[in-house]
């Protein structure tokens, strides 16, 4: 199932994704939202409405979530570039929801910044209530599927402040869409992965693969949920590879995760 969230008759719904002509289309609303089913996708009611390109649609973050855990320093030569040790378990950091910026808006750098960083990451969108799972439990039965996230980052008042939670989490930080997919295998099969790519202006920026993840998704998920409750809709973005960088007005940024699509943003200073 793919799905995103959009703009339609003045009301935001969500909406089924499927391929039509070659190209994605929106075509059926879902009545029940996605996070509302806690696991029981088969419950979600659809109406069937006249396709709509996903490039013409008004989209909007197609998450809404209680919270957004992050994890940081997830592949080793991204750590390594920022001159930071490798962490021996998974590190987690909030970032406000109010961050959360649909495919096509405008991040703004703060005026106090004088460094504004890309972070192209899958995200993980929760689907059923966790904590605490059992430790033979299947990770997979809690998650609805995946996403493209931008973790923008001030990196100078990152190190200013020695914790993340300012850095991360001004205004349109967290760039996320433009669809929820559970079509791929980022890392639980035998040799499953996914690519991850950041252009700026067009140019490659970050070209990383979820393969090489510190810390596979059902490690961060059980390390997550030993301390909060994971609800439907939750977003968790799983850390950025190697390459990040910083960008100023002007510049378009877009993070593409293989099989899911492309999260593209300008840049604009406030």
């Amino acid at each position: 199932m793919k799905y995103c969230r959009f703009q339609f008759n003045g009301q935001a719904q969500y909406g089924l994704v499927e391929s039509v002509a070659g190209r994605d289309a929106i075509v059926r609303v879902l009545l029940t939202a996605p996070e509302e089913a806690d696991g029981d996708m088969e419950s979600l009611r659809t109406r069937r409405i006249e396709a709509i390109p996903l490039e013409e649609a008004a989209l909007l973050p197609p998450v809404r979530p209680s919270k957004i855990v992050c994890i940081g320093r997830n592949y080793r030569e991204h750590a390594t570039e920022l001159g930071h040790d490798i962490p021996t378990e998974p590190l987690l950091f909030l970032k406000a929801t109010s961050a959360l910026l649909p495919p096509g808006g405008v991040v703004r750098r703060p005026k106090i910044s004088q460094r504004v960083d890309y972070e192209g990451e899958l995200g993980v969108v929760i689907g059923k209530t966790c904590y605490q799972p059992a430790a033979d439990a299947d990770i997979r039965q809690y998650i609805l599927g995946y996403t493209c996230v931008n973790d923008v980052t001030a990196r100078d008042l990152q190190n200013k402040d020695g914790q993340w939670s300012r850095s991360k989490g001004f205004d349109t930080f967290c760039p996320v869409g433009p669809v929820v997919t559970d079509e791929i295998d980022p890392c639980f099969g035998a040799g499953a992965g996914v690519g991850v790519q950041t252009r700026v202006n067009g140019q490659v920026k970050q070209d990383g693969n979820t393969r090489d993840f510190l810390f596979k998704l059902d490690v961060v998920i059980r390390h997550i949920a030993q301390a909060m409750t994971l609800f439907p809709g939750d977003l968790i973005p799983s850390g950025t590879p190697a390459g990040v960088g910083p960008v100023v007005a002007g510049d378009v940024v877009e993070v593409s995760v293989e099989g899911v699509g492309t999260l593209r943003n300008s840049v604009v200073d406030e």
